[in-house]
């Protein structure tokens, strides 16, 4: 373990842990820290990768031992054959059994081992973190999983989660999706589903036959859901554990010395920030498209690319209305825009409403198909439904969402709502109310439950 940290403790311990995802760590860190400050001891699970990130945080990890040290843009490498999955659902039930579910009980092997050292009182950890059904179920330690995208779970009142299909409407509507909520559990998924179950059964863990995306969402202490009612599809059977904290972003030190400022942000009328976060490599679904619809306009374009490409692109579109950096701090360039182009990464499209931009989203995978869903069913933004947007797509999209006035406003009423939320400090309340019973007063337990709706 790396103990970079020294924490003033009051008495309590609370362990983070991920599955090795970008999306899925660094929405946690913001809270982890915050925890940290306010007299928690903070530790966190993490493969070595993740380190030098948690010696800056100055937050003491322990590595993965037992499990395999995996990250979600190695796969292919680690599983040479997942490469030669063509279809979609084979791939993502391949990435079921392999990144997921057949990693949990390795991750509940290390954490007993981290149990004997430091004692955690409460495991907090994404939602898609399998371990946390072994530490609630076999150690007996409660569980805060938190919601880093569109909740999961299984409703009466939706089609299955993944197909990023928007509610239907109608008596016919509901019927196919009832009908596609059997598909995906009895046949698509039907062997990720198996070996969960049967996962449980050599642990000696009760399933009763419960889908494995509802797994976690139904044993967790609390589900904390990064979002707010207003991004998500209303449901009449919402698990009563579940409630919704505002838009949980990364750790931020705000003591940096410097923001991010180009001029040219005043020259132009219009500003349009484009990105496809980090781990999209292939500049051409998005950012190529984005730069050829709006090059030798009165448009100005912001480009980050993560790192991908950055000098390329820089020779090839070199206009005075085209700027692209490796980063930007999205809260030093957001207020200047006027529309924000992305894949539907849910930290990206978090930042976006809460600086209320009407957004254009172009992603279908990694789950993206149903964040880019919600925008467009709400009418925050396009949803263009494809990762491979054409330069006219993309350049009406953006036209449509800055001159109808209908987007801009949803977007604004959305915004106004995640701010009146405060992640941390709920955050902090659900802890207190699982580690601290003792001084949750009622006043304060009905503050907490209303926060669900």
């Amino acid at each position: 373990m790396n103990n970079s940290a020294d924490n003033k403790s009051n008495g309590k311990r609370i362990l983070f842990a991920c599955v090795p995802a970008e999306g899925h760590f660094n929405p946690l860190t913001g809270l982890a820290k915050h925890l940290q400050c306010i007299g928690y001891d903070v530790r966190w699970y993490a493969p070595a990768s993740y380190g030098k990130k948690l010696q800056e945080l100055m937050i003491p990890f322990y590595p993965f031992d037992t499990a395999m040290d995996l990250s979600a843009d190695k796969l292919d490498t680690a599983f040479p054959g997942r490469a030669k999955i063509k279809s979609a659902v084979g791939k993502l039930n391949f990435d079921l059994e392999h990144f997921f579910i057949k990693r949990g009980p390795e991750y509940f092997a290390d954490m007993q081992q981290i149990h004997k050292d430091f004692a955690f009182d409460l495991l907090i950890a994404d939602v898609a973190f399998t371990g946390t059904i072994f530490v609630k179920k076999l150690m007996k330690i409660p569980v805060i999983a938190i919601g880093v995208f569109p909740l999961i779970e299984t409703s009466k009142d939706l089609a299955p989660s993944g197909l990023g299909m928007e509610p239907a409407n109608g008596y016919l509507g509901r019927m196919k999706q009832l009908l596609l909520r059997y598909v995906v559990q009895h046949i698509l998924f039907r062997k990720p589903n198996k070996i969960f179950h049967r996962i449980m059964e050599e642990y000696g863990i009760a399933h009763n036959n419960i889908f494995l995306f509802d797994v976690i969402s139904k044993e967790a202490n609390y589900i904390l859901q990064s979002g707010t009612p207003g991004f998500e599809y209303n449901r009449s059977d919402l698990s009563k554990n579940v409630r919704f904290i505002g838009g949980l972003l990364p750790y931020s030190n705000d003591r940096k010395s410097s923001t991010w400022f180009d001029e040219r942000v005043n020259k132009y009328k219009r500003v349009v920030l484009v990105t496809q976060g980090t781990v999209e490599k292939d500049v051409n679904k998005i950012i190529v498209p984005a730069l050829e619809a709006f090059r030798n306009t009165d448009t100005l374009v912001i480009c980050t690319t993560g790192g991908s490409q950055t000098n390329t692109l820089r020779t090839k579109y070199s206009q005075d209305n085209i700027i692209i950096e490796d980063f930007i701090p999205f809260n030093d360039v957001m207020p200047y825009a006027h529309a924000y182009i992305t894949n539907g990464g849910y930290g990206g499209v978090m930042l976006g409403i809460q600086n209320k931009l009407p957004l254009v989203v172009a992603g279908v995978h990694e789950g993206k198909n149903e964040i880019c869903a919600r925008i467009g069913y709400f009418k925050y933004g396009i949803n263009l439904k494809t990762e491979t947007p054409s330069p006219v797509q993309i350049k009406n999209a953006v036209n449509e969402v800055i001159n109808n006035n209908l987007y801009k406003q949803n977007i604004i009423r959305l915004g106004d709502e995640f701010d009146r939320y405060q992640p941390q400090e709920l955050c902090a309340r659900y802890v207190g109310a699982l580690l601290h019973p003792e001084i949750i007063t009622r006043e304060t337990a009905n503050k907490l439950a209303a926060v669900r709706y």
